[in-house]
């Protein structure tokens, strides 16, 4: 069986980590859909595409996660049709594991089956609060995959996060 899971990586964490190895363990087949594909370079999204592929990449294959599929999929501004645009990109897959309310009703207008997502510490794994952590110059690394953390640092995503937060609070 194969399932859809949704997100933005910015960055892949612990909670995700998490989530694809219950998901595998209970459906077998992740297809992992990269949203918002076109966005980086800003505080909320400070990764590329490319970036968050290789991040997950080396995570799965760290975890030995051994069927998967990563797809970056682009917004499209129209929910209305968002979850035909993402099914067109994406191996065929009847079943999404997702807690968006948003996410869930477009999905089941297109036929998905609905799974809720288990919470791995939400609080402690959230994207914005590790990026939040990064730009204070307060310790983040334990929050995400070894793999993550090291890419981070090769890539000076740390820079890049402080340089964005800076940039942000001047608007």
């Amino acid at each position: 069986m194969r399932i859809l899971i949704l997100g933005r990586f910015q960055p892949f964490h612990n909670g995700h980590a998490e989530l694809v190895q219950y998901a595998e363990r209970k459906y077998g087949e992740i297809v992992i859909v990269i949203g918002s594909a076109q966005e980086s370079y800003t505080f909320k999204n400070p990764f590329t595409a490319g970036e968050r592929y290789e991040m997950i990449y080396a995570s799965l294959k760290d975890m030995q996660i051994k069927h998967f599929y990563i797809v970056p999929v682009p917004d499209i501004n129209r929910y209305g049709v968002y979850a035909s645009h993402v099914k067109d990109l994406v191996p065929h897959v009847k079943k999404i594991m997702s807690n968006d309310p948003l996410i869930q009703e477009l999905f089941k207008r297109e036929g998905f089956d609905i799974i809720d997502a288990p919470f791995f510490e939400r609080g402690k794994y959230a994207g914005i609060e590790i990026r939040k952590r990064i730009a204070e110059g307060k310790k983040w690394e334990h929050l995400v995959p070894e793999v993550v953390s090291s890419f981070i640092k090769k890539i000076k995503g740390e820079e890049r996060i402080k340089k964005l937060a800076e940039i942000e609070k001047g608007k």
